[in-house]
């Protein structure tokens, strides 16, 4: 933890913080100042916190107290009190405020964008907890928040909660012009959608940008025909093949290109996809799983899919936020108090992003879980020389020269960073 506080005092965040006028204050001289809810509140994240009754525990930790240099440690009501300050305007304010601080320290272009949104299943009755698409709970409400994540650093460009009977694309104009506003000065180079997003609604929004796409196709029947009447099929390895068409549908000015897949299910049998349900009688179309996407660039079918196939990333990092960082557990029955406080969640989320990339410099990038217990997970306790305060820590002599690296890297990090370089 004292690797991650050298790492936030560079960053500035604090300062940025303090000085922000978006923020709710405290209505008493005695409250706890906005800057310091949200540091402890990441902390607590960071710690392993993942709903607001865990975050008592950082309350008994005066070593953490020491190492923030906390006089007092916010409880689970300040964090819920404060959350629920925040209304529509203040969310949109300031996070968006935030993220474009946060965003123009980061160097970097061309950058791919994958969109995609998650179902989180509530049990009591949070605002806009309704019943909506949910697999593991059907009938059961939710929210389904709507993402945006930046695949070159591993990042959450943006997020918004919304009822649990949204659409997938629900929004997504709204959502698209946001996330852009924040990350103003930067230039998407690819934007990547799972078929829950098809529609000529968002293809005629993201060519208006003038954005490279690749978006999965819904399997409707004309294009199950399609797939069905393809024959020059271009074998890419192993029980994969490739092919391309231009397609035109009802209600589209022009035709697109499409990029169709088909894999053996005999030869890979985990192979993504769906077989042709029309066709349920011929052999042929048994062995094979299909996919289609759209798209407007101009590269060899095998290229495209190759490309699209990164998008499943985005998928894991739903899944590390939810399962390491708390983001489907912390609620409130306000719908923007939780909103505020998934937000922070991602901000908690790409710090620790920020700490993977330049001070663990790791050829994998671990889960938090990991890191929990590789990093900071040490026994270690504090004595103190005259006005000094040195933590002893047990670590093994083989370990000792690569903790030293970390320090070292923690305190050279300093903010604006280039991912080119990372």
């Amino acid at each position: 933890m004292v690797l991650l506080k050298q790492m936030l005092d560079q960053t500035g965040l604090k300062k940025f913080l303090r000085s922000n006028s978006h923020l709710p204050q405290p209505g008493s001289n005695r409250g706890y100042q906005p800057a310091d809810i949200i540091e402890s509140f990441l902390v607590s994240v960071w710690c392993g916190s993942n709903r607001f009754l865990h975050t008592e525990i950082l309350r008994q930790d005066s070593p953490l107290k020491k190492i923030f240099q906390w006089k007092r440690t916010p409880g689970q009501d300040v964090y819920k009190r404060f959350f629920k300050k925040f209304t529509q305007k203040k969310n949109h304010e300031f996070f968006n405020s935030l993220s474009s601080w946060y965003f123009s320290q980061l160097q970097f272009t061309d950058y791919t964008l994958d969109f995609d949104s998650t179902i989180m299943t509530r049990y009591g009755k949070q605002e806009g907890a309704k019943r909506g698409y949910n697999p593991s709970k059907r009938g059961r409400a939710s929210h389904h928040p709507l993402m945006a994540f930046i695949a070159d650093c591993d990042m959450v460009a943006n997020m918004w909660l919304r009822s649990g009977d949204s659409s997938s694309s629900g929004n997504f104009t709204g959502f698209v012009e946001e996330t852009l506003l924040r990350l103003k000065e930067k230039k998407v180079g690819l934007v990547r959608l799972d078929s829950g997003f098809y529609s000529k609604k968002v293809l005629r929004l993201l060519e208006e940008k003038q954005m490279n796409y690749i978006v999965s196709v819904k399997m409707y029947p004309p294009i199950q025909n399609l797939l069905a009447h393809q024959t020059n099929w271009l074998s890419l390895s192993e029980g994969v093949e490739v092919a391309s068409a231009d397609y035109k549908t009802n209600g589209w000015e022009s035709p697109r290109r499409m990029v169709l897949i088909r894999q053996s299910i005999a030869e890979r049998p985990a192979a993504t996809g769906k077989q042709l349900r029309l066709f349920k009688d011929s052999e042929l179309y048994q062995r094979y799983r299909y996919s289609c996407l759209v798209t407007n660039i101009d590269l060899p079918p095998a290229e495209i899919w190759r490309m699209y196939r990164h998008r499943a990333e985005a998928e894991n990092k739903i899944k590390e936020l939810k399962y390491d960082f708390g983001f489907d557990s912390f609620n409130l029955n306000n719908f923007y108090g939780t909103e505020a406080a998934l937000s922070f969640v991602m901000l908690a989320y790409n710090l620790m992003s920020l700490f993977r990339h330049f001070i663990i410099r790791s050829d994998v990038q671990r889960r938090l879980s990991t890191l929990r217990y590789n990093t900071f997970a040490i026994g270690a306790y504090l004595v103190k020389d005259g006005n000094q305060i040195i933590l002893k820590m047990a670590l093994t002599l083989k370990r000792r020269e690569w903790f030293r690296g970390l320090w070292d890297k923690s305190r050279a990090f300093a903010f604006p960073v280039s991912f080119s370089n990372a």
